[in-house]
């Protein structure tokens, strides 16, 4: 049987859903509800949830079958690095990232890639989580081949944060 690779030029594929296992379900609901802003679409009993940001079946799947009480698992062994999550502009972003301190949840790390501006944390269970905006396609570092030239420069969180609560105080005029 011969395989074929999608021509990545026509290979309109996408990530569908990340499904994670948690100790406990209504606190990995709260922070991904109430701090990323996902809306609950469906439970299955008290041991699985379903979560995404408009309306689709599922961009996150959260479940306790195997993981009820359980303990994260120790630094060093494989797993899941990050699970990203992209949000439509800056102002989104610092507002999920104000929710995010003011729930208590302590900040990683905060990036500038140039193509996107990313922070880093992890949920009540210690898996990984990027928030992050992309920038437009336009304004993406280049090399002199025109590949995409990812950097790491460092983001000023305040600023991003402030952008958020001036797009607030103006929405609220």
């Amino acid at each position: 049987m011969s395989e074929t690779i999608p021509d990545p030029a026509a290979f309109t594929g996408r990530i569908g859903h990340v499904h994670l296992k948690v100790a406990d379900l209504d606190r990995a609901m709260g922070f991904y509800r109430d701090v990323l802003g996902l809306e609950e679409q469906t439970r299955v009993g008290g041991k699985a949830a379903f979560l995404s940001f408009d309306g689709y079946h599922h961009h996150l799947g959260l479940n306790t079958w195997e993981s009820a009480g359980a303990t994260p698992p120790p630094k060093g062994h494989t797993g899941l690095y990050h699970a990203a999550f992209l949000y439509p502009d800056r102002a989104t972003l610092g507002a999920v990232v104000a929710r995010a301190i003011a729930a208590g949840v302590e900040i990683d790390g905060a990036s500038d890639h140039g193509v996107s501006e990313a922070v880093y944390f992890r949920d009540p269970d210690g898996n990984g989580v990027e928030v992050y905006r992309d920038r437009p396609e336009g304004e993406w570092p280049r090399d002199a081949a025109g590949g995409i030239k990812l950097t790491t420069r460092r983001l000023d969180l305040d600023a991003l944060i402030a952008e958020a609560m001036i797009a607030e105080a103006v929405q609220n005029v």
